[in-house]
């Protein structure tokens, strides 16, 4: 019988790895498989190990539930296989498990706690120096963002046309002293110049990214891996189909223990020419076989959308598709795809020279609030000049601007929603958006319960309201910008509320016990 290294005891929902020694010979990364089979009182998982370098393998796994736990680790990367006994202990303080959909448009974590989605978009934060990673974290320790895109490739783009701080193959890249910094895009999909092995992984490449996906755990915030995006010069998103499928299984195999993981096929799959959508739902398949654990998983488009009606998607990934309206196509797309909406890109605060980019503070914090009102969750990102060309949306470091100053007092506002969710409110007049809880029935009847108004840009002095003559409500005012609640106390039959005429104003309405 095989040595494995490992510990005795594990929380629910951590990570339990099983180290061991094996071959060397040829090219381990291929050539020899290892598995675990994880067995539990409540449930048997299988997991697919991986290479680690230095003749090192490992299986990692993610219990789900408390108690004994026997494990036994196998295949042809040593001649005996290995078994030992490790007990899960309860969950610890903020461990809530992984992300789950629950009343089909919405999330909870594992445990049955409500989460409600604020990203935030930085692509390659990860792939930094340490001082920029290190403050980049105590940004996001700071911050109201639970969720955060980031991708596993280094990127080449406007403002990102430096090496990053590792290659997830072994080889050497592009001189990128040809770069035409005039004209990036002229380089975007140029692969001559690179020397990879798309057979051999640098693990250095990895592990620094599951130490960034660990510290994000501790703060309680949710890794959304971007696995493919079309914007290289490295050759990344021109692989053959093989080593796609080798990659992913790599990714999978390194990353799907840890509770926070989910998948992103690809940030503007639509852009990526050498895919076609069997390419993708290949991959697809892939996931669903491989990760034990079932992450969050979606696809993202530039302008053409994918068929999020697809099973494998549990939630719709978005960039806006006009330029005037972005969340206000949420309602839309509920009634489409009949899952969570996630818009991820309606443009970022900042001030550089694309659209995309150069919306206020102001605008970007109203999105936000049309999404929630409308069912569903937005993503933030910032995109300011800056003399360095470091930009939060790309690299990290700190925020200038004042949109994530406000998110907070929006999840605030979510976290009081009754049930999980909320969703448009069919009875709402013209002039306004209402929300009201997504565990109420479908219905032009008055909800009675719970309502949230909320008037965008529009100024209004007062509204009434009637909805009978005995149901009390308790009334708050809400001025999302300032980030104020103002208690107007308890209201019935017909009545009136006074509002400040000024932008970016909310009532709430509460059913007084």
């Amino acid at each position: 019988m095989g040595t494995a290294d490992y510990k005795a005891q594990v929380e629910r929902w951590g990570i339990q790895e099983i180290t061991l020694k094996g071959k060397t010979e040829g090219n381990p990364f291929t050539d020899y498989t290892i598995r675990g089979v994880f067995t539990g009182k409540s449930e048997t998982v299988e997991a697919d190990g991986f290479y680690d370098g230095d003749g090192t393998y490992k299986v990692r796994f993610m219990p789900s539930f408390e108690g004994e736990y026997h494990f036994r680790a196998e295949g042809s990367f040593a001649e005996d296989a290995a078994e030992g006994d490790f007990t899960v202990i309860p969950a610890g303080k903020g461990n809530h498990g992984p992300v789950r959909t629950v009343n089909t448009y919405h999330f909870a974590y594992e445990d049955g706690t409500p989460y409600y989605s604020i990203g935030t978009t930085c692509y390659v934060w990860a792939l930094q120096s340490d001082e920029r990673i290190s403050q980049t974290l105590e940004t996001l320790k700071k911050s109201a963002f639970n969720k955060i895109r980031f991708c596993i490739f280094p990127k080449h783009y406007a403002y990102n046309l430096g090496e990053p701080r590792s290659y997830p193959y072994e080889g050497t890249p592009m001189d990128s002293s040809v770069l035409n910094t005039e004209n990036f895009f002229a380089y975007t999909g140029k692969t001559e110049g690179n020397s990879w092995d798309f057979y051999r992984f640098n693990p250095a490449h990895f592990r620094h990214l599951e130490y960034c996906i660990g510290e994000l755990e501790q703060m309680g915030i949710e890794a959304d891996l971007i696995v493919m995006h079309p914007y290289d010069r490295w050759g990344f998103s021109q692989m053959q189909a093989d080593q796609d499928d080798l990659y992913w299984k790599y990714v999978i195999a390194r990353f799907a223990a840890f509770r926070n993981v989910w998948w992103s096929l690809a940030n503007e799959y639509d852009l990526m020419a050498a895919k076609k959508i069997t390419d993708w739902e290949r991959i697809a398949g892939i996931i669903c076989e491989k990760d034990p654990y079932q992450h969050p998983r979606s696809i993202h488009n530039c302008m053409a959308m994918y068929d999020h009606t697809r099973p494998w998607i549990t939630h719709c990934s978005i960039q806006r598709q006009d330029l005037y309206k972005t969340t206000e196509l949420v309602n839309e797309y509920r009634m489409r795809y009949h899952k969570p909406v996630v818009m991820d890109e309606i443009a970022y605060e900042g001030d550089i020279q694309y659209g995309w980019g150069n919306i206020s503070g102001e605008e970007l914090v109203r999105r936000f609030w049309e999404a929630t009102c409308r069912g569903g969750y937005a993503g933030h990102g910032e995109t300011y000049m800056s003399p360095d060309d470091v930009l939060w949306w790309s690299h990290g470091g700190v925020l200038h601007g004042e949109s994530h100053k406000r998110l907070g007092f929006l999840h605030q506002i979510m976290c009081e929603t009754p049930g999980i969710g909320l969703r448009p409110y069919e009875k709402c007049s013209f002039d306004e958006t209402v929300a009201v809880p997504e565990d109420v029935m479908m219905s032009f009847a008055p909800v009675k319960d719970y309502y949230l108004y909320y008037y965008s840009f529009m100024r209004p002095r007062f509204r009434e309201f009637y909805f009978d003559d005995t149901t009390k409500f308790r009334v708050r005012v809400l001025d999302t910008w300032n980030m104020t609640i103002e208690d107007r106390g308890i209201c019935s039959g017909r009545f009136k509320i006074d509002l400040p005429g000024r932008a970016y104003m909310a009532i709430q309405l509460r059913k007084a016990e």
